[in-house]
């Protein structure tokens, strides 16, 4: 008897771009729900108007962004909030670059203490956070009882641009110093003993050996202190007592209070180009470190 050969079937296997792209498959629509869908209404009512009711006009229209664009106060606003989220940025790099680095330069149980202390102030909301600043800067807090007590004339660190910067510096100041330490692996001691060695002192030591290595760490966190800072609202708005305007504080008026909801749509639209902008910068420093 002759056995009939039957056609093998193959196996269709999926290769490596196929499991790479299963794998990014969730993710990709977490995203496109959560964020990419919100950010397409929010990009279609900023073309859209409204009556002095409040009531949207069911139009395409670009009036609105002409309008916000050509307005001398929206211009001042994000100039304002980019220089204010700069600073905050960079007042942040200074105070949590030392503790970061001792940190990373700990071992043992003192490292994991210290460790603790940098996380434990992302457990607590930053609502809770904010008032207890409330409870240190204003007229009856702590500082301006211990100047008095001094006899100093304590300054007004409440309501206004002051509150808002050591407020939002001391908050975002874990995230800088995490940022930081994800970016020291690079720090090698023996650089900085071959440094020494070589005649150099400890301070261009730091400058030339210790800065270069830990870069990419800074730049991390600054592009995210500065995406925190720029995006706050909760800090600014205790803080400020409302003196302080910010695109934030200004996107949660135009949709609470005056309810403009495409100028809000607008300026959130003009938030997230600031984003790409500074991811921009950042990538391209990354490269120029590398």
């Amino acid at each position: 008897m002759s056995a009939i050969a039957l056609p093998a079937r193959s196996a269709r296997r999926i290769g490596p771009t196929g499991v790479v792209m299963l794998l990014l498959l969730p993710i990709a629509l977490v995203n496109a729900v959560g964020f990419l869908w919100p950010v397409v209404n929010l990009l279609r009512m900023s073309f859209k108007e409204t009556q002095a009711t409040g009531a949207l006009i069911d139009t395409v229209s670009t009036a609105t962004w002409a309008t916000v664009l050509s307005d001398s106060f929206t211009l001042d606003l994000i100039a304002n909030s980019v220089g204010v989220s700069l600073f905050i940025t960079l007042l942040t790099l200074v105070a949590s670059y030392p503790i970061a680095l001792y940190l990373h330069r700990s071992t043992g149980l003192w490292r994991t203490i210290l460790l603790v202390l940098v996380i434990a102030p992302l457990l607590t909301s930053a609502v809770v956070r904010t008032y207890g600043w409330i409870a240190i800067l204003s007229s009856q807090g702590l500082i301006a009882n211990a100047l008095l007590f001094l006899g100093i004339t304590p300054p007004r660190l409440m309501f206004n641009l002051t509150g808002v910067v050591i407020g939002l510096t001391e908050i975002l100041m874990p995230y800088m110093i995490l940022a930081l330490l994800s970016g020291f692996g690079r720090l090698d001691p023996r650089f900085e003993e071959a440094a020494l060695t070589l005649g150099a002192t400890p301070w261009k030591t730091f400058w030339r050996v210790v800065v270069p290595l830990t870069a990419p760490g800074m730049a991390l966190g600054c592009l995210l202190c500065f995406v925190l800072a720029i995006s706050s609202f909760v800090t600014p708005k205790l803080l400020s007592g409302g003196r302080v305007f910010l695109l934030a504080t200004e996107i949660y008026d135009q949709a609470i209070v005056t309810l403009n909801w495409p100028v809000a749509a607008t300026l959130s639209m003009i938030v997230l180009v600031l984003f790409g902008a500074a991811l921009a910068l950042y990538t391209r420093a990354l490269r120029r470190i590398a």
